[in-house]
């Protein structure tokens, strides 16, 4: 009998604590420095603005990486010349789009067409936890083609990326925006 008190004593004893309350909602917090963006400074084919605290990284045959220290994001973009072979780059760019459709949501694609410049392209926003969020290319049709992808170096989930990828999306379209051929 007295192990019997002894036991309901020390369950009740321990049984009471602090009741649990919920944690109050939290608040993603994310700053980013205003934007100052530059001409790119390479020797490319090509040139377009650049956010000012960006790295690009000269890379060999006229390919750039745009590195983001802080949000662990590069922009890879990749030049080739345009050699009766359009199609086939179109085709090949168009097919690394696709092939984010086994982790994508939703693919949602966006033209560009500036006939003074001779800039024609698109861009796509990949929804979901894919691999790469944003993939675009830009052709003058006749000579010059460019593909570009925007990776973050972590496991993709895309809800924690999000505020990340719409910063960079706006960075993107300042590229397309003011890109120049050179003759």
């Amino acid at each position: 009998m007295r192990n019997i008190f002894l036991l309901i004593f020390v369950i009740l004893f321990l049984s009471c604590k602090e009741d649990v309350l919920p944690k109050p909602k939290g608040y993603l917090s994310l700053t980013y420095p205003t934007k100052a963006y530059k001409k790119l400074d390479l020797e490319r084919p090509y040139t377009f603005d650049v956010l000012g605290n960006t790295k690009v990284y000269d890379d060999p045959k006229n390919w750039i990486t745009i590195k983001y220290p802080d949000l662990k994001a590069s922009i890879d973009i990749t030049y080739r010349p345009v050699e009766n072979n359009i199609k086939e780059l179109l085709t090949e760019a168009e097919k690394l789009v696709f092939k984010h459709t086994i982790k994508a949501e939703q693919i949602i694609p966006k033209d560009f067409v500036n006939p003074k410049k001779r800039v024609f392209g698109s861009m796509y926003e990949i929804t979901g936890n894919a691999a790469s969020q944003i993939q675009f290319h830009i052709t003058d049709s006749t000579k010059n083609f460019i593909k570009g992808s925007l990776y973050f170096y972590a496991k993709p989930n895309y809800d924690s990326i999000l505020p990340a990828v719409d910063y960079v999306k706006k960075d993107i379209l300042r590229l397309v925006e003011t890109l120049e051929w050179k003759q």
